[in-house]
């Protein structure tokens, strides 16, 4: 039995004499015997340690007791037990159930007090004499006086009427006045605060309730340099009869505890008030504003000069990635952000968007140079060296009292971005180690979001850059219409988008117009963009009509979305075949030929908002054209419809960034819009130009903080072309009367006034007539149009098209097309519903030539 080892802490010590211990095993027998145990009942510990407890029993203890105290994980009590000479013994004792084993329960330590050794042989026996218990008493009152001056915590005891009667050392040490100086005064009357008011009403709450109140303040208490924070627990004094007598207060300063929790709490608020937005200025000045004034009174944010955009190669922007590392010397940094408790941020010796350089000792060069915080009071050596080489710092020192700064390198993902200062001059107390971790942390916060936002930026310039690269930057000026046009980016936090315009001359003095609009953001959607408008200006060379041109337009983005998803990096892509027509890849696209000959407009749309017509007479209204579907989808037909444009009408075109966007729906938007265009009426006096009309549509519809969606707007004004510079004749199908259309054509020329042409012209029209006789069928048409060039036209009913073929040498035929070619600045072919039309463009003569 006593090989057992109980599981709860105790042994010999300092106090082993004073006290008896002993324990039990959960079967009840002896397992350890102190010194104690000894001089209480006699017994030596080879005599009880094996042995069952119940023998030391000097009263009977029933089952039933001794069920319930084994179900306790803690008893106390007394009981009478039998000392070795026989004589009972009573003893209170305090029993603890110790951890249980793996394979048994746990031990029961029993101890029990024993009086002072030094009280002689009646200690031994239990019994303490009088003279020993009156002198016990005198040194636990003596003693418990010596702990109440003497206590960490500072108390004060005020009674009913809450003046003051007695304090403790510590609580005249936090005042700073002594007892007798401050005794009959009520705390408001010590303190003279408000703070000690509203701690005086808490007191005669407690007073009137008789509850303990729990009170915590910030505060500077007597003649304290600096506020702490007191957590003061209030507790009514009670007479036996239950009647308050009075109010104990018990202060504890919490001042580490207070401001730990005040950094946990700015760092919460820094994750969430720091990267709201993805701009770089912004999160910067989030950053100043967080650290004023939970961290410091003035805060500075400079970022290395060299994020900007330096000017490349020809001209062309590019975004300098900064360097990786740390730096060293002289840091060069942009002033982006600041924050002061004083208005309007005074202390500033560098403005906002101003460019400064740091000395390489300055405490920002150095935390850059060494890659953490640095802390500097302006009483070091660099402050000397500092504002000898800046005297306007000098001044800012001596008026605003500037004691201690605090500068933290800005890094994310091993970049440096720049430094954030952190001063102090209002707050007496200097910068500590744990101001130091805060503001690290809250600036690395900030890093990644200036990063991110720095990223961010960077590829919206690209893709912009790459947007208005893939835009026509001028547009001809056809003498059928006249254009202005104006593309705006998304918002800055929305990305750039795909929308597209073009205006693409065709033949016969004719002019496309294209709007469209690539779905998605980035550069993946510009250069999608830049596709499908040199697709559509290939096609447009075809001359395609509007429906035909969109079908071609929607197979080519079936197939861009198909490379798309096979190129896909993830691998789990069904191969092109098995995919939907939908994929990676959408658009939608507006397509109008403006003929000012006839003065009539084909149009189709796939997926885009419909035109919208200002007639001559003011009347403003969209254009009813069937909507088709977007590109990519396939399998659709697009649907063309031709109306009347009559001269000086306006037709505009745009994309769905126009009318959306800022809570309304498209009907809104377009509502809107007619709204806007109404003042482009060439029947309003002195109407406004085109170029007036795109700035009023933009500022009506357009929010001021940009657009959440690319804009893309296109005015196009009609100007018919004369009948007298139009001529047609129908030429019957004689090979004999090729000669008459010559004739025709050089009568023609000379009424214009255009001798010079009369000799290319008429071989042009001698072969494409004759051509005409040869390989197709009546009727044939021929019919010239005097504008900026020379158009000679030759129709018939035949669909066959006409190729260049270079002829051999004993080929009697083959020459014409290649002859007409070299007459030409181009030539073409283009297809109607009852045939096809041959045409070929001449330069005219300058003038004076």
């Amino acid at each position: 039995m006593t090989g057992h080892k109980t599981s709860l802490p105790f042994g010999d010590g300092p106090g082993d004499a004073t006290t008896a211990r002993a324990t039990i095993s959960a079967d009840a027998i002896v397992t350890s015997w102190n010194e104690g145990a000894r001089r209480l009942l006699g017994h030596l510990p080879s005599e009880v340690v094996g042995r069952r407890a119940a023998a030391l029993l000097a009263e009977e203890v029933s089952p039933a007791d001794v069920r319930a105290v084994a179900a306790l994980p803690r008893w106390s009590g007394t009981l009478t037990l039998r000392h070795r000479d026989g004589r009972p013994v009573r003893v209170r004792l305090l029993a603890h159930r110790g951890e249980p084993a793996a394979d048994r329960p746990g031990d029961w330590l029993l101890v029990s007090p024993l009086p002072d050794p030094e009280a002689g042989e009646a200690g031994e026996t239990g019994e303490v004499g009088e003279t020993g218990a009156v002198e016990e008493e005198a040194e636990d009152e003596a003693l418990l006086a010596l702990a109440s001056q003497q206590s960490p915590c500072a108390v004060a005891v005020y009674d009913r009427m809450l003046r003051l009667r007695r304090i403790n050392d510590q609580m005249a040490e936090v005042i700073g006045l002594p007892e007798n100086e401050i005794r009959g005064l009520r705390l408001s009357e010590i303190g003279g605060m408000l703070e000690s008011e509203e701690l005086e009403r808490h007191m005669a709450e407690a007073l009137r309730t008789g509850e303990r109140r729990d009170v915590e303040t910030f505060r500077r208490v007597g003649a304290e340099s600096r506020a702490h924070a007191w957590s003061a627990r209030l507790a009514p004094v009670k007479a036996p009869d239950g009647e308050v007598r009075g109010i104990c207060l018990a202060a504890h300063d919490i001042t580490e505890q207070y401001l730990a929790r005040q950094r946990l709490l700015l760092l919460s608020e820094s994750s969430v008030r720091i990267g709201t937005t993805l701009d770089v200025t912004r999160t910067a000045q989030e950053l100043a504003d967080v650290g004023v004034p939970g961290l410091a009174d003035f805060v500075t944010v400079d970022l290395l000069e060299r994020l900007g955009h330096e000017e490349g190669a020809e001209g062309v922007e590019a975004f300098v990635e900064p360097p990786p590392g740390p730096l060293t010397g002289p840091a060069v940094l942009r002033r982006v952000a600041r924050q002061s408790v004083l208005p309007g941020a005074p202390e500033a010796v560098i403005k906002l968007g101003q460019v400064g350089t740091y000395p390489e000792f300055s405490p920002q060069a150095t935390s850059l140079a060494v890659g953490r915080p640095s802390i500097h009071r302006v009483t070091d050596p660099v402050f000397r060296l500092w504002t000898a080489q800046s005297p306007a710092l000098a001044t800012m020192l001596r008026t605003y009292g500037l004691h201690s700064m605090m500068s933290v390198p800005i890094r994310a993902r091993g970049v440096t971005l720049g430094v954030a200062t952190f001063s102090r001059h209002t707050r007496p107390d200097p910068f500590t180690h744990d101001d130091v971790l805060l503001a690290e942390e809250i600036t690395t916060r900030a890093a990644v979001c200036l990063d991110n936002a720095r990223r961010f930026t960077r590829e919206r310039d690209t893709a912009l850059a790459l947007q208005r690269s893939l835009l026509p930057q001028t547009l001809p000026r056809p003498t059928a219409l006249d254009v202005a046009f104006r593309y705006q980016p998304a918002g800055p936090y929305a990305g750039v988008g795909g929308d597209w315009f073009d205006v693409i001359p065709l033949s016969g003095a004719r002019v496309a117009l294209v709007v469209g609009d690539v779905v998605g953001h980035g550069i993946q959607a510009s250069a999608t963009m830049g596709r499908l408008r040199t697709a559509v200006r290939t096609l447009a060379d075809v001359d395609l009509p509007p429906d035909e041109l969109l079908t071609h337009l929607d197979d080519l983005v079936i197939r861009l979305s198909a490379e798309g998803a096979v190129s896909s990096p993830t691998g789990d892509v069904a191969p092109p075949e098995d995919m939907t027509p939908a994929g990676d890849v959408g658009a939608t696209c507006l397509y109008a030929v403006y003929d000012p000959v006839a003065r009539r407009c084909t149009l189709a749309r796939a997926g885009h908002p419909p035109p919208v017509l200002v007639a001559p007479d003011g009347t403003v209204s969209p254009v009813q054209v069937p909507a088709g579907p977007p590109l990519g989808v396939g399998g659709l037909p697009f649907e063309a419809v031709e109306f009347e444009m009559p001269e000086d009408a306006v037709l505009a075109l745009y994309t769905d960034g126009l009318i959306g966007g800022r809570g309304r729906d498209l009907d809104e938007g377009l509502t809107a819009l007619t709204g806007a265009l109404a003042g482009l009426s060439p029947s309003l006096e002195a109407g406004p130009s085109l170029e007036a009309g795109c700035d009023s549509v933009l500022r009506t519809l357009l929010p001021e903080q940009g657009a959440p969606d690319d804009v893309a707007l296109l005015l196009a004004r009609t100007r018919g072309l004369d009948a007298s510079r139009v001529a047609t004749w129908d030429v019957p199908d004689d090979p004999a009367l090729v000669a008459r259309a010559r004739r025709d054509v050089t009568d023609q020329l000379m009424a214009w006034g255009l001798e010079e042409a009369v000799f290319t012209t008429e071989l042009v029209v001698s072969e494409l007539v004759t051509n005409a006789m040869r390989h197709a069928t009546a009727p044939i048409q021929l019919r010239l149009i005097y504008d900026h060039t020379l158009i000679c036209e030759v129709s018939d009913g035949s669909n066959t098209a006409p190729h260049l073929r270079r002829a051999r040498v004993f080929d009697e035929g083959g020459r014409g097309l290649l002859l007409v070619a070299q007459l030409s600045l181009r030539w073409g072919s283009r297809h109607s519903a009852t045939g096809k039309t041959i045409w070929a463009e001449q330069a005219l003569p300058s003038p004076g030539s």
